[in-house]
């Protein structure tokens, strides 16, 4: 059986978007984006709890982010997770959880020229990038794309 891989979340960006080029020209984003859950504790109290994650956009997406996205912005953002592992300088073994994005909703209101309020959602393409080590694989060529399992 194959595993579902997806998280959705709604939340802030907690700093503006970082954007680098890797070779072949080829743009990857990246930015720590903060969800708050509030509830009340048994004396009515209300709790809040942030979480924060690092998102990863790559190509157009991570462009768009880039020039439209900046730090507490409200965006909601569908992708998966994936962890990393690298050496640090004393060769300790570090990890990290990311959430690469495939798609993105900017959930700000904004105005146009006549006054009206727009979202905008942006598909992206989220691939592999040789000797880049973000642990993002795609589909090996024996396994189908786009269809399902049954």
């Amino acid at each position: 059986m194959r595993g579902v891989n997806r998280v959705i979340l709604i939340g802030n960006l907690g700093k503006d978007p970082e954007l680098q080029y890797l070779e072949k020209n080829i743009s990857v984003a990246k930015f720590p984006l903060a969800t708050t859950e509030t509830h009340k504790d048994k004396n009515g109290k209300l709790i809040s709890q942030t979480e924060w994650h690092i998102i990863v956009l790559w190509r157009g997406l991570a462009e768009l982010a880039q020039k439209y996205l900046h730090k507490g912005s409200l965006i909601y953002i569908e992708g998966r997770l994936r962890t990393r592992s690298w050496e640090d300088r004393e060769g300790n073994k570090k990890f990290a959880t990311e959430i690469v994005a495939d798609n993105l909703i900017m959930l700000d209101k904004r105005s146009d020229n006549s006054g009206n309020s727009f979202h905008t959602s942006i598909p992206s393409d989220s691939e592999s990038i040789e000797g880049f080590n973000s642990s993002i694989e795609p589909p090996s060529e024996d396994e189908p794309t786009g269809t399902l399992p049954f």
